[in-house]
């Protein structure tokens, strides 16, 4: 197999709320989802949580979501990457991750945001990495972002991410036998996010070289990917 196919071949998939496995976030999910469409009751979500539990791969996700439904959106990857508060368009659903970074001046524009949101009909979408009330935040900002619906996402627990594999494996319809659970599990990187993505990766590459997914397929892909395996 060429380096350039095996370069294609590791590129992980865009992040979308099909390729994201919610685990105990279900309804967190929904609710993204909703507000997406353009249906949900909310108009701001506030999402927060430990690193690596999903929050910027939930933040494209409805992204694409909301880009696909025709919604005016604004995704910001952080909180830099925002327009000035007169540059907003008032009717927007605007995304933004790691909100609680924002300086004094930026914490300010963010207050201003949210009310021309609010004025205009448009919604918001943040995350952040604790609640609002433990946020380093000034206080009208804080009580803003708690005013949304506020959601924590919870990493999968170890013992729910074999269960997880194999049904995220089953929706793309091959077969994840325990034996290569247990080799990525053991070799890989153990958050949802990139386990998802290695096995969005093992997929297409058993499908170029027309083998079956096993551990020794895992353990090249490894070797010639990541360089982590054993």
């Amino acid at each position: 197999m060429s380096e350039q196919l095996v370069l294609e071949l590791a590129r992980p998939e865009p992040p979308t709320f099909a390729n994201f496995v919610a685990g105990a976030n279900g309804e967190a999910l929904a609710a993204l989802a909703a507000l997406a469409a353009g249906t949900s009751p909310h108009s701001g979500i506030l999402l927060w949580g430990a690193r690596g539990a999903g929050k910027s791969h939930l933040l494209r996700a409805a992204a694409s979501a909301a880009d696909a439904a025709r919604q005016p959106t604004i995704y910001c990857a952080t909180p830099r990457d925002a327009p000035r508060p007169d540059d907003l368009p008032a009717s927007a659903l605007l995304i933004v991750d790691a909100v609680d970074t924002s300086d004094a001046d930026g914490q300010a524009r963010w207050f201003t945001r949210i009310n021309r949101l609010a004025a205009g009909g448009g919604r918001w979408l943040a995350a952040a990495a604790a609640p609002p009330a433990r946020l380093a935040l000034r206080e009208d900002l804080r009580t803003r972002l708690a005013a949304g619906l506020v959601l924590e996402i919870v990493p999968l627990a170890d013992d729910d991410k074999p269960v997880a594999l194999v049904a995220y494996a089953r929706e793309r319809g091959f077969r994840l036998s325990d034996d290569v659970i247990v080799y990525l599990l053991a070799h890989g990187r153990r958050d949802m996010t990139s386990l998802v993505a290695t096995l969005a990766a093992l997929d297409r590459a058993s499908l170029a070289a027309q083998r079956n997914v096993t551990v020794p397929l895992l353990r090249e892909w490894l070797q010639r990917n990541v360089g982590s395996a054993r």
